[in-house]
């Protein structure tokens, strides 16, 4: 009798997983351009820590080394880039992320006529107990929190968002390019707004607003906030 085991092989599991990535447009002088994110993280410290970052360098031209460059630096400012996107491979090296493609603006073209299909609407998502500290939420369509959404949690939605109790995470919405989105909340106390990429800040937000019912939108690429009454 072979009194030694065969070692059993492992399988291989391969799952998809999908998160939300920022994706960074340097335009030029890059000094200035990184000059103004430390501005966005003088302002909120935290605002980019966990989150991955692409790299759009379609809008501007520059060498190996201003690319090696410009990684560094966001590096240096604790911004992890996940990619880079817009630029030949041949300007990238080992020692940079990689290139990107097929992101959500990407479009394959088909050479044969095809019938347009109604785009389903996204779905909305209705939350009955608050978003504590640490927890992210994530919808392409409506956020409703019928609690609080405490300090230190995040809600992403491709729509508008609504909190019927206090907010006081961080809310951003539109994200997709909808920049009709709205954020609606019962007291605002929020560490940070968003609607389409603008965002304001604790400390940009009214003090005469707190504690109280809001709402926020766009005017152009200007964030209102005002009272809800």
């Amino acid at each position: 009798m072979d009194a030694i085991a065969k070692a059993t092989r492992q399988p291989i599991r391969m799952r998809g997983r999908s998160f939300v990535a920022f994706t960074f447009c340097p335009v030029v002088p890059i000094a200035g351009w990184l000059e103004e994110i430390d501005v966005t993280l003088g302002r909120s410290p935290g605002f980019f820590v966990g989150k991955p970052v692409v790299l759009d360098l379609s809008a501007v031209d520059l060498s190996q080394s201003a690319i090696a460059h410009l990684v560094t630096s966001l590096e240096q400012r604790n911004i992890r880039v996940l990619g880079i996107e817009g630029v030949d491979e041949a300007r990238l090296t080992t020692s940079m992320p990689p290139l990107l493609t097929g992101g959500r603006n990407c479009m394959i073209a088909s050479n044969e006529p095809k019938k347009r299909e109604a785009k389903p609407k996204p779905a909305s998502l209705l939350l009955e107990s608050p978003v504590r500290s640490g927890q992210s939420i994530f919808c392409e369509g409506d956020v409703t929190v019928l609690g609080s959404v405490g300090s230190g949690a995040e809600i992403v939605a491709g729509g508008s968002i609504h909190v019927y109790g206090a907010l006081r995470g961080r809310a951003m919405a539109g994200f997709s390019g909808n920049s009709s989105a709205r954020i609606f909340c019962q007291k605002i106390e929020a560490e940070l707004l968003a609607i389409d990429g603008y965002y304001r800040t604790a400390e940009q937000i009214d003090s005469a607003l707190r504690n109280r019912p809001a709402q926020a939108w766009l005017e152009g690429d200007i964030m209102k906030i005002t009272p809800l009454n």
